[in-house]
């Protein structure tokens, strides 16, 4: 999606700060950010990253999430979880801080850490949409991996990876040596998920698999039918711990009950999807 002209009339300049949204394009540390109101919504914004779909916001409301894949997310969450859980979540990749958001109004004895590259995104992001603060929701600026890599054993009861350098997520952040750091942070039975990007031919999302499923004992995948059969692009949420997933009733009737409905893949399938595929390396990237 190309990023739209700002009107003359924005009265947002490049590098400037506000208090609450206005719209307009803003330079940060690793290119363009452009907030955009949500025409169909008085209290929405869409968050544009140099030209790409990021984040939508809804300042009033924290639970209500405009991207399905972050439902998608959300509901595998909440499949393992209730909302009295002390959770102690990681997020990799902050942009507009949606799914933090949801995380501490779902779960407001939370403790939410968001790791973002770009430090004056965040600094737009926590003044544009009065973001909770520490120990609610901290963020972190820092790259990923490196960041990842520092934590504590055992730290974290659940890693959500959505991190994109334009439409694709940085190699280093995708093989099997990352994953182990992840899976070495989680407790044991946490959960590590993934928003992969990919295309009909669902290259990306079967190596992905391969390498989660050669990390931890159980896997998962979502998607919307049409995605997981190749007839289109988009997002597969790629899953992994060592307690199962998603193997009751609940979470397959919750997917099929958004705009987009999605299906649920269990370890068997999922293993069956990336057979063929090999699991990726840093070497491999190099």
């Amino acid at each position: 999606m190309g990023r739209k002209r700002v009107p003359k009339n924005v009265v947002a300049q490049l590098g400037a700060t506000t208090t609450g949204p206005v719209a307009g394009t803003f330079q940060t540390d690793t290119g363009l950010a452009e907030l955009i109101p949500d025409g169909d919504n008085p209290h929405g914004w869409l968050l544009m990253l140099n030209g790409v779909q990021s984040s939508h916001v809804d300042l009033v409301d924290p639970l209500r999430l405009e991207f399905e894949y972050m439902r998608w997310i959300m509901a595998l969450v909440q499949d393992r979880w209730t909302g009295a859980e002390k959770l102690r979540t990681l997020s990799l990749g902050g942009a507009a801080c949606a799914m933090p958001r949801y995380l501490v109004a779902a779960y407001p004895s939370s403790r939410n850490v968001v790791v973002e590259i770009d430090g004056k995104l965040a600094s737009y992001v926590r003044d544009w949409f009065d973001l909770p603060r520490a120990p609610l929701l901290k963020i972190r600026v820092g790259e990923a991996r490196e960041v990842t890599e520092s934590l504590t054993e055992g730290s974290r009861d659940l890693i959500i990876r959505d991190v994109f350098a334009g439409a694709q997520t940085p190699h280093a952040l995708t093989t099997a040596e990352f994953t182990a750091s992840a899976h070495k942070v989680l407790i044991p039975g946490g959960i590590y998920m993934v928003n992969c990007g990919d295309s009909r031919a669902l290259t990306n999302a079967r190596s992905e698999a391969a390498t989660i499923a050669a990390v931890f004992k159980y896997t998962a995948i979502v998607a919307d039918p049409p995605m997981l059969k190749g007839r289109r692009s988009g997002n597969v949420i790629i899953a992994g711990s060592d307690l199962p997933l998603g193997d009751g009733a609940g979470l397959p009737r919750a997917l099929l009950g958004g705009a987009m409905p999605a299906h649920i893949w269990n370890d068997a399938q999922v293993r069956q999807f990336a057979r063929a595929s090999a699991v990726l390396t840093d070497a491999a990237g190099s």
